[in-house]
């Protein structure tokens, strides 16, 4: 008997390749499939502001990309002996107000370069509430600031679609060639509630619906519905019953491979697991005669891949296994 119903995301009708360049930007499921990409030696550029999950911070950060912002002190808060901007995750405060603007300014001036010649962006979309100051600016990051200086509202449908129709606009004049994927976070953000939890989602599933139908060159790829539809059961949830635990996110990861990443490129990530996996690899005896010809053949098998896909970067490895054998 089955006892689930296993979901099949529709393959994309252009595939992510190593040669190609990614930004992701938006919530702490980003980071993760972000780092997969990275470890499998992908092109990526990851929350140049830090962890957002509300749509209109993420667009105003793409935008502030998009202008070449730079950032000066009028747009920094002092709280609790910190320097911060509201534009941005935690990450990037500082007792010092100079620290935090060059923080904030180096890597805004990175985005903006990597973002012209992205090949693709990844936008993961984690709740349609925003909390807003006294003059309606919605803000990236509480920073630990007492909710009751906020306004907490959710996002109407209409509002937030147009909102990502302009962010769209805005994208396509800025990088003509970007390919642009949405996702919804399975992160479950129940300290809303339940109900506020769903409503919210709906939200950002709806906006997004309509977005694609409106659009080309936009993709959909369903993180929420694999974890909430195709899992749905709490051992796949951390302790904290919130975050999908590791089997999840390794489940979604799978279906990402499959659905958004090219045939070959596939083929590439296999044999760049074998060298992940050799680097992992934890020697009985270091300076035995089989474990230098474990280094040399893995050296040598890296300077082959290096040889046929020269746009991936092998240095990081080779060092590894150089240094090892010395």
């Amino acid at each position: 008997m089955d006892f689930r119903l296993e979901f099949f995301p529709k393959a994309f009708e252009e595939k992510i390749r190593h040669h190609q360049k990614l930004m992701l930007i938006g919530s702490c499921f980003t980071e993760q499939i972000g780092a997969k990409l990275g470890a499998h030696k992908f092109q990526t550029y990851e929350n140049p502001s830090g962890i957002l999950f509300n749509p209109v911070s993420i667009a105003r950060s793409l935008g502030s990309y998009i202008s070449h912002k730079n950032y000066s002190a009028g747009d920094l808060f002092l709280y609790n002996e910190l320097w911060g901007s509201w534009d941005h995750h935690t990450r990037f405060s500082s007792t010092d107000k100079n620290e935090a603007l060059q923080k904030i300014n180096a890597a805004t001036q990175q985005a903006a370069v990597f973002l012209k010649d992205a090949d693709w962006l990844l936008i993961t979309l984690g709740s349609a509430f925003v909390y807003e100051l006294e003059n309606h600016l919605v803000v990236a990051n509480c920073h630990k600031v007492p909710t009751d200086k906020f306004n907490k509202r959710i996002l109407e449908i209409e509002e937030l679609t147009t909102e990502l129709e302009n962010l769209v606009t805005q994208l396509k004049k800025y990088n003509p060639g970007l390919k642009i994927i949405f996702t919804i976070s399975p992160v479950r953000h129940l300290r809303d509630g339940f109900i506020e939890n769903n409503r919210s989602k709906s939200v950002l599933i709806n906006a997004t619906q309509q977005l694609l139908s409106t659009h080309s060159a936009l993709y959909y790829f369903p993180a929420y519905e694999l974890v909430i539809d195709d899992l749905r059961d709490y051992r796949f949830y951390a302790e904290d019953m919130v975050h999908p635990n590791y089997a999840a996110t390794n489940y979604v990861w799978e279906k990402f491979v499959s659905c958004c990443i090219d045939e070959g490129a596939q083929e590439i990530m296999k044999e760049i697991n074998s060298i992940n996996a050799a680097r992992n690899h934890k020697a009985f005896n270091p300076s035995s005669e089989a474990h230098k010809i474990f280094l040399a053949t893995n050296l040598n098998k890296i300077q082959r891949m290096k040889q046929q896909y020269p746009y991936i970067n092998f240095n990081a490895d080779i060092q590894y296994f150089t240094e090892s054998d010395a």
